[in-house]
């Protein structure tokens, strides 16, 4: 006749149902904590990307202001773009900077259900002039030659 392993072996048992309670409950912390953690991750995740097409779609519309070969005019505008398979809002302010011919542009990104700036862009643009002419200017400045005062009594070193 065979006897019980537990019959040999009174101390031999299983875990307690407290004991697997406890461990339950430490499982179940972690996993919120992890899920918590990677909720996190994917939220980063989506405002990097739309900060990242904000920029672009800004950096986009400062370039065509500079391509447009024509100067703006000192103001506001707005408009929409597609961009990425979203409908994205765009506003550009220009503003004079104190120097002849040369103008600031800031654009500034939203979505349009909301007014939060998603991300803003300040550039430049000046007089268009003819091609390969644009450094033509500053051609003259800066080599550290002797001609620089003569040329102009203002320079200073």
């Amino acid at each position: 006749m065979m006897t019980s392993a537990v019959a040999k072996c009174p101390r031999l048992r299983g875990f307690t149902l407290i004991e697997v309670m406890v461990a339950l409950a430490i499982l179940a912390v972690t996993l919120t904590g992890a899920a918590v953690a990677m909720g996190g991750m994917l939220n980063n995740a989506t405002t990097l990307r739309e900060r990242t097409y904000a920029s672009w779609i800004a950096q986009n519309k400062i370039i065509e202001y500079r391509l447009s070969n024509e100067i703006p005019d000192v103001g506001e505008e707005s408009g929409e773009v597609e961009y990425a398979s979203v409908i994205w809002e765009w506003r550009a302010e220009v503003a004079e900077t104190g120097v002849d011919n040369l103008l600031r542009i800031d654009v500034t990104i939203s979505r349009p259900e909301t007014d939060v700036v998603i991300r803003s862009v300040t550039g430049f643009v000046g007089e268009p002039v003819a091609p390969g002419q644009s450094n033509q200017a500053w051609s003259s400045r800066g080599r550290g030659g002797d001609d620089d005062e003569e040329e102009n009594p203002e320079v200073r070193r």
